[in-house]
């Protein structure tokens, strides 16, 4: 694809973007035009699909921002196929995929489709298309594994951690998240990242906290019981510390986002020799901080970890029922303000590998500080969903 093609497609979907409510009708176009070519198609996925549209333009943006770096593109693109082997969806149902998705720009655009959009857009279909159907194939690996709830225990009234054993050890790396679906609600799958690395005995954790109005999250805080049996999806993502490059690493995680972090430090604690590592993590309150001194123990044994604790608000909200304690002795103070603005206020950070997890706001507001003050973008990191 030439370059403008490639401005004029990411200009036209940044449209969708800003529209109300548009990625919601290009989803709603995308899935009519595959359901009426294949109506079959619409017994694979769970009754609400109420995600998708976040879903599919998530994907999409993270394809047009990487055209110029195929490779990780492609990656991502086969990931995302491999995972959709959790619904029952095959290779060859992306060859009508790819047509419903060019489809559905087309009825997007209504009168503003131009034959130059047409070729841009079928060009990007025909990429992600054929990129899927490689990804659906190249994988023998079954598309989820069993796994028992053995251990449930609530940190906040709206955060839980979850263990679970699983019946064949699942190969994730530390740093990816998997999706999973639980027995209170079959078929709605939902993306987390194990908080502790993969081991021969399959154990893995989760941290969960409830979303208001969400499906999922409530049942797993509220209602996850011992010898619930979860189903657990093949892994993705690629958050990964590069122990070959020379660089130090700044690591940002605010709530439960921290997870794919931790789990990654804990894996480096095995290690003889690791690059310093600065993790700043973050919440509202310092309740919210539910793992900080875990992570300040680990520093202990670990010096090249150092671990900030950084709220946006100095004491415990009133109705949280324990008085607001120090920091442990030994751990760097806990800073007050905005997460990314804290971290920016100690300069660019040119030198290191920079990994963000948490919610997409905190990871957008924390990218902007960071570049606000010459952060390079290429060496921040962040997973595409």
């Amino acid at each position: 694809m030439d370059a403008r093609s490639a401005a004029l497609v990411r200009a036209n979907f940044q449209s969708v973007l800003d529209a109300p409510h548009g990625p919601e009708r290009l989803v709603s176009a995308f899935y009519g035009h595959l359901f009426a070519e294949n109506p079959r198609l619409r017994e694979l996925f769970p009754p609400t699909m109420d995600m998708q549209a976040k879903r599919l333009a998530t994907a999409i943006q993270y394809m047009l921002d990487h055209l110029e770096d195929w490779d990780r593109a492609q990656k991502f693109l086969e990931q995302l196929a491999r995972d959709h082997r959790k619904y029952g969806v095959e290779a060859a149902h992306y060859d009508q995929a790819g047509p419903a998705l060019f489809a559905a720009f087309q009825t997007y655009n209504g009168p503003n489709w131009t034959r130059e959009l047409a070729g841009g857009w079928r060009d990007v279909c025909l990429l992600i298309s054929a990129a899927m159907a490689i990804g659906a194939n190249s994988d023998d690996s079954p598309p989820y594994w069993e796994a028992t709830v053995v251990g449930h225990r609530h940190v906040l009234d709206d955060l839980a951690i979850v263990r679970l054993q699983s019946d064949d050890p699942i190969p994730y790396l530390a740093g990816q998240y998997v999706p999973v679906s639980v027995p209170q609600r079959p078929r709605m799958w939902r993306y987390l990242s194990p908080a502790i690395p993969s081991n021969p005995y399959g154990e893995i954790e989760f941290h969960v906290r409830k979303v208001r109005s969400g499906w999922v999250s409530p049942s797993i805080v509220n209602e996850t019981e011992v010898g619930d049996r979860w189903l657990i999806g093949g892994p993705l993502g690629g958050l990964q510390v590069d122990q070959d490059n020379g660089r130090d690493v700044l690591m940002i995680g605010s709530g439960t986002g921290i997870a794919p972090l931790r789990a990654q430090l804990i894996e480096m604690g095995r290690r003889g020799i690791n690059p310093r590592v600065h993790f700043f993590i973050g919440g509202a309150y310092p309740c919210d901080l539910y793992d900080v001194e875990n992570m300040w123990q680990l520093s202990q044994s670990n010096p090249w970890l150092t671990i900030v604790p950084v709220c946006e608000h100095k004491t415990n909200p009133w109705w949280y029922p324990h008085p607001t304690e120090d920091a442990p002795y030994g751990m760097h103070r806990r800073l007050v303000g905005n997460l990314g603005a804290v971290v920016a206020s100690f300069g660019a950070w040119e030198d290191r590998q920079i990994q963000i997890a948490g919610s997409a706001k905190m990871i957008a507001d924390t990218r902007r500080a960071l570049l606000a003050v010459g952060t390079p973008e290429e060496i921040i990191s962040t997973d595409p969903v």
